[in-house]
Formats: structure tokens, C-alpha cells, sequence
């Protein structure tokens, strides 16, 4: 296997990390002290770039921790924030003596704030709204200032319920005259006048008394997820607070939190494979997971609500109703081979106990996936990476790397004479994946730069000399195309391997971070589970020497899409580390295109002439704008001119997805087979496989195949392959 340093780099931190807390106790009886503890101290030894805890730094806690709780300015009053404001310079004085003072006082008000804006919104909501009024509501809450007593605090949540209310009455009022202009009446009505006069019944009044409904039952969703909401999730959102001052990427997980990762990352999970909401107390099912256990016992639907979950070794079931929508899910999530029996209430109405076995679960979204495509006479491959998955406890299970190198060696079995790769909203994931999926593409040499502070930087390397695809090759990336995906984006164009096509520039997250277990710190833990850190301790860097951090990687060939002029990027987030640059290494570049830049050059002019992306680009300004305003009128008939002007605007776009092309993207022949038993994989393939012949960027990136020219003919479908 390529990168044969498997987990070499995780290992040496994680083990550098244990040693150096083995000479330090952690037993503070009180888990929250514990945890500042563990976290103040492991940020202080372990982080790339350690801050100072002073007044400074206290400051801007202070400021982002009250945005996050309350960023509508809709619970605290300004006496509240006058009475915090004591604090301000104070927080880190109170982490290093692990002071909960704080984090305790705006906790408690939080929860009596929130508690009377309850009755507020309800009071609120119980009476019409007066859409003829003349009056707007602005929604740059960070301009807002913090109301001075009740009247204001009732006005704030009249504006806000208000302007809520006006979009669902105006929803309402358009399908009510639709209704009756198109007569669309229900089938049982045989009688087009008592339907006609029935509909006709349906008031202003009437539907601003739902529109208000419809408001208020939200409200109530969100106000039944804070009540579900512990100390421990609070303290968690302090926590985040104060390590995200570190940089964006540094994060504490708590222990549902770390479980969620886990999956992401991985990809998988051990359960039923069904995705659960909360709906008022019910624990809803909201989707099957394909091919999971719930899915192929085909007795749980989409629509169940699960009422008790009992274990294969309990004798009575544990009631779920009303619980938090996390505890419940760990009685339904259980080790493989285990069998689980759900009581629920089915769709229809009936009560029904079913028993379901439980195994690895999955995400298929998660997972690489390829097509062919044939233009002009020859076959094309297509692969999608959604993320740098991997099973961080045994790199020989699934990951990235493994997948990509099946697909591609697939591809190449169906004929296939150039590759796109599609990094496109890939936001990261395990760097040693990238290292080894660069190393299919290239026969040996350096993929990416580390240095960790203090330290020499280090080099990683493929090392083995097999090439898995050894022709034209191209990479699309955008603004959310991160870290693992720019190292790779960037690999392959300082190599001069592939072509970049896509944004100005990717997301510009240049930064290694590691997940550390805490409970792995403390001695004869009695706390429950501490849960994780998430912390930056390296910088990765180009082999040219450029950190990707802030600047990304820009593109070979720049097209506009839907992002391009918002601000989304690592330069646009709160306190990410700053761009830099080191010695570069030796490499090569790829020698077998003639024409590289002639291709760029080629591609780069079809574009500039594409109507398409000239509409997608007034497309992507005019979204920035919609964004960036600020003022809305609450009177109805002038938000109904707004919105129909809008909706013209709008309407200059719907040509976008009217795009066609004259491609036809097929599934490899095993995804057949798997298709033949699997309906759901077939018609998620199947919207995939339409979405790509709409998308004019995979359009473009097949023509540079095309005009890439290589000084010797592909070789044989296998050729270069070590297995």
C-alpha cells in the first residue's frame, strides 16, 4: 500500500502527548473544572500556535460567547450585559483558577431569559398582525442594541414575529388564489360552486390566523430542543467560546458530539440505520439508510414514531417518548449482531413491536462514487469524493485512498481515456488518504509539507512506484473544496498533473488538527465521559513551499458558480492562523502532456465566450446581494412588490436549470448488480447521472481531456498496477 506511514504522524502526536501528561494529575471531583483543566492545558502544551491568556484574550471570549448565545439580541437585556460586563477581562483569570463564576451567572440568566420570551412569543402570537402598517424590520443584529426593558424586548419579538408571520401569509394568500384560479378543488368534490365557494370561505383573516400558527409551532420545535438541552451542552457552547479563539478549526466535543464526528469521518456506524428527529416527543423516523438492517427488514417507515426500545438481554422496554432525541438514540444504537425491539406507532395509526438486528451501518454519501461518460467517441471517467473518509482505529477498512484506486482500476475496465476528479464541496477529512491517493496519480516523489512549531518540517512522500492511471487527468474544485482536497489540488498542479478547474480559489484551510480522546488524561475517572478535543498542531505546506492557509489553491482554469461572491472562506472566519510560506522541496514535473498550457489557455477562452457561466455569474451577484440585505418592509403590499420584483429577477435564472447536455453518464457494472436488489441506490444514481448532464463545469472538464495531448499513447487498461 502506498504511505506505508500509516498513522505514523497521529501516532508520534498522540503518543508525544500521552508521555508529556503522564507526569501531570487531573482529579478535579468537578467534571466542568476538570474539563477547563484538561482543555486550558492540553491547548497550552499541544496547539500550533498557543495564545496568551490575558485581558485581550478575555475580551473576545467574552464577545463571541454572548453573540452565541443569544445572536438575535431577542433574551438579554442591556442591564443583563451591563451586569456581565464586570467579567469581560476577568474570564481568563477564572479559567486558569478553574472560576466557574461566569460561565454560571450568564447560564442561569440564559434560562430565565429564555423562559419569559416564551410567554412573550405566545402572548405576541395570539393577536393579528396589522400587515397595512407602514413600519420595516432590520435584520443586521449586530447593529442592534440590546433592549433597555420590557416594552422593548416586546417590540423586538413583535418585529421579528412579525416579519416570521408575513412570508408564511403571503405563502398561504398565493396558494389560496392559485387554488381558486386554477380550480385545482379535491377530487371528492363533485360540486364546483360549493368547492369554489368553500375555498372562497378561507379569509384573510383566516389565513393570517394560521400564518401566525405556523409561526408559533415552530418557535415551539426550538424552544423544545433548548429545553432538551443540558448544563453540560451550555458549558460545551463556553467551552467552544473559548478555544475557538484559537483558531476556526480547534473545537471541544462532547460526547454525542465526538460520536457524530466519528461517523462522519469514518463514514459508518454500528446500529439500525434509520435517521431520527424529535418532533414535539416523538422520536420520529425522517429516512432509511440504504441498505442498512432497518432498511432490508422492511418493517420501520419513514413516519413511524418510536414509543419503548428494549435490549435482547432486558425484559422490559425503556419508554423514549419525551426523551432527549441523543439518549434515545443510544438505546437504539448498539453493537453489531445485536438484536433491538422498537414499540412503535405506525403510520396508519397502529401500535406494532418489531425486532430488528443491528449491524455496520453505511453512509453511502460518504463514499466515493464513479461514472462513465462517453463524448465524441471515447469514454471518460467520472469520480465524486464527498471527504477523506477513514476508520482512524484501522486504516485497512475503508477509506478514501482503497476506494478511489477500485474505482479508477473499474474505470480503466470499461475503456476509460481520462479522468475527472471532483473535489467539489469536499471539505477534508484524514491527511494520510491524501498522500496515498496523490501517489495513484504520480510515480513517486513529495505530496505535501508539515511543520509543526519548534520542529523540522517534515515531508511526506509517496514511495512506491506504481501509477495506477497514468493519463489526462482533471480536478474540480470550489470555494468549499478544504484542507485535504487543496493538499491533493495542490499536488497535482505543482506537479503539473492534472488541471485545476473551478473557483478563484478553494476554501484555504491550511492547518492539521488531531481529535484527542480527554478520558485518555484522567486517572480513575468517576466524571462520565469527558468527551474530545479538537486541536491545530500543524501547518501543512505546498511542495513549492506556499501554505495553502487563507489563499487556497486558484485554480488553473477560474469559472463563477453560486459562491463566488460570498464570503465563505478560511480568510473570512474568526481568528484563523496567518499565511506563510517555507523552503520548497525537490520534485518533477509530469512530462508526459505536450500541450499543458495550450489546454489551459484553450479552456480558459471557452469559458470566457460560455453564456452559461456569464448567467451563472450574474446569478452568483445577485444572490450576494439578496444576502446582503438588511430592510424589509412589513407593510404587506409593499413586500409584495419587493418579492415580485424579486421573483422577476429571479426568473432570469430558471434558464440555469434548464441547461442540458447531450451527455450520458452511466453506473459501472457492479453498481448494476447492486441496483437490481437496491431501488433506493438506483434512483440516487439516477438524480446523480442527471444533475451531471446538466453541469456545464463537468462539460468543460471533459473538452480539456479531450485537448489534453500526451507524448505517448495511453497504455493498457491495467498497465502500471501493482496489486
Amino acid at each position: 500500500m502506498k504511505g506505508n506511514y500509516k498513522f505514523l504522524l497521529l501516532a508520534l502526536l498522540i503518543a508525544f502527548a500521552s508521555c508529556s501528561f503522564t507526569n501531570k494529575t487531573f482529579d478535579n471531583p468537578d467534571k466542568d473544572k476538570l474539563l477547563i483543566q484538561l482543555i486550558t492545558y492540553l491547548l497550552d502544551q499541544g496547539h500550533f500556535d498557543p495564545q496568551e491568556l490575558n485581558d485581550e484574550f478575555s475580551a473576545s471570549v467574552f464577545d463571541d460567547y454572548l453573540i452565541q448565545l443569544d445572536p438575535l439580541k431577542r433574551y438579554f437585556y442591556a442591564s443583563d450585559i451591563e451586569e456581565f460586563q464586570a467579567y469581560k477581562n476577568e474570564i481568563d483569570d477564572q479559567l486558569q483558577s478553574y472560576d466557574l463564576t461566569f460561565f454560571n451567572l450568564t447560564h442561569q440568566r440564559l434560562l430565565e431569559r429564555i423562559e419569559e420570551s416564551k410567554k412573550l412569543y405566545t402572548e405576541i402570537l395570539e393577536k393579528p398582525f396589522d400587515y397595512s402598517k407602514d413600519e420595516t424590520f432590520v435584520a443586521d443584529y449586530e447593529a442592534l442594541d440590546y433592549v433597555k426593558n420590557k416594552r422593548e424586548m416586546k417590540e423586538r419579538w413583535r418585529q421579528q414575529l412579525k416579519f416570521s408571520s408575513i412570508a408564511n401569509y403571503d405563502a398561504a394568500l398565493e396558494e389560496r388564489n392559485s387554488d381558486l384560479s386554477s380550480n385545482n378543488l379535491p377530487e371528492s368534490v363533485f360540486n364546483e360552486d360549493i368547492a369554489t365557494e368553500k375555498l372562497e370561505k378561507k379569509s384573510e383573516k383566516e389565513i393570517e390566523s394560521e400564518a401566525r400558527l405556523e409561526t408559533k409551532q415552530s418557535l415551539d420545535d426550538l424552544y423544545d430542543f433548548i429545553k432538551d438541552r443540558r448544563r453540560e451542552d451550555w458549558f460545551a457552547v463556553y467551552m467552544n467560546a473559548i478555544v475557538n479563539e484559537f483558531d476556526p478549526h480547534t473545537a471541544y466535543y462532547a460526547p454525542e458530539d465526538k460520536d457524530r464526528f466519528d461517523v462522519a469521518i469514518s463514514g459508518n456506524f454500528e446500529g439500525i440505520g434509520a435517521r431520527l428527529q424529535k418532533r414535539r416527543n416523538a422520536i420520529v423516523v425522517t429516512e432509511l439508510i440504504s441498505g442498512g438492517p432497518a432498511w432490508r427488514a422492511n418493517e420501520l417507515e419513514v413516519g413511524d414514531h418510536i414509543l419503548k426500545v428494549k435490549q435482547e438481554d432486558e425484559e422490559e422496554p425503556v419508554n423514549v417518548v419525551g426523551m432527549r432525541l441523543d439518549d434515545a438514540i443510544k438505546f437504539i444504537k448498539g453493537p453489531k449482531g445485536t438484536v433491538v425491539t422498537l414499540t412503535l406507532k405506525k403510520v396508519d395509526g397502529t401500535t406494532q413491536d418489531i425486532n430488528i438486528t443491528r449491524d455496520v451501518v453505511e453512509i453511502e454519501e460518504t463514499y466515493a462514487k464513479s461514472s462513465t461518460v462517453e463524448k465524441d467517441g471515447k469514454t471518460f471517467g467520472v469520480i465524486n469524493l464527498p471527504k477523506f473518509y477513514i476508520n482512524f482505529e484501522d486504516y485497512n477498512k475503508r477509506n478514501a485512498a482503497s476506494d478511489i484506486k477500485k474505482e479508477v482500476i473499474r474505470l480503466k475496465e470499461q475503456g476509460m481515456e481520462g479522468l475527472v476528479l471532483d473535489l467539489r464541496n469536499n471539505g477534508g477529512g484524514s491527511l494520510q488518504t491524501v498522500v496515498d491517493i496523490v501517489g495513484l496519480f504520480i510515480e513517486d516523489g513529495p505530496v505535501v509539507q508539515v511543520k509543526t512549531t519548534g520542529e523540522p518540517k517534515e515531508v511526506l512522500k509517496d514511495e512506491d512506484k506504481s501509477i495506477v492511471w497514468d493519463g489526462p487527468l482533471v480536478i474540480l474544485v470550489n470555494e468549499l473544496s478544504a484542507s485535504a482536497s487543496e493538499i491533493l489540488a495542490a499536488a497535482m498542479q505543482d506537479y503539473k498533473r492534472g488541471i485545476v478547474i473551478g473557483s478563484k480559489q478553494t476554501y484555504g484551510k491550511g492547518t492539521v488538527q488531531i481529535v484527542f480522546d480527554l478520558n485518555r488524561m484522567v486517572r480513575n475517572n468517576s466524571n462520565g465521559d469527558m468527551g474530545a478535543l479538537r486541536f491545530t498542531t500543524q501547518k501543512f505546506y505546498r511542495i513549492n513551499g506556499g501554505s495553502t492557509q487563507l489563499e487556497g489553491v486558484k485554480s488553473d482554469v477560474v469559472v463563477p458558480d453560486r459562491y463566488s461572491y460570498i464570503d465563505i472562506g478560511e480568510k473570512d472566519q474568526e481568528n484563523p492562523l496567518p499565511w506563510d510560506k517555507i523552503d520548497a522541496v525537490d520534485y518533477e514535473h509530469w512530462d508526459k502532456y505536450f500541450d499543458y498550457e495550450a489546454t489551459i489557455e484553450k479552456s480558459k477562452a471557452r469559458m470566457a465566450a460560455n453564456d452559461q457561466l456569464k448567467l451563472i455569474d450574474e446569478n452568483a451577484q445577485w444572490v450576494k446581494r439578496m444576502r446582503d440585505r438588511e430592510v424589509f418592509s412589513l407593510n404587506y403590499d409593499d413586500y409584495k412588490k419587493e418579492m415580485e420584483v424579486n421573483e422577476e429577477e429571479a426568473r432570469r435564472f430558471e434558464k440555469l436549470s434548464e441547461y442540458k447536455t447531450d451527455l450520458t453518464f452511466k453506473s459501472l457494472p457492479y453498481e448494476l448488480q447492486l441496483m437490481e436488489k437496491d431501488s433506493i441506490l438506483k434512483e440516487k444514481r439516477r438524480r446523480w447521472h442527471v444533475n451531471l448532464s446538466k453541469d456545464v463545469y463537468i462539460e468543460e472538464a471533459l473538452n480539456v481531456l479531450q485537448d489534453l495531448k500526451m507524448t505517448y499513447s495511453i497504455k493498457g487498461k491495467m498497465a502500471g498496477v501493482k496489486e
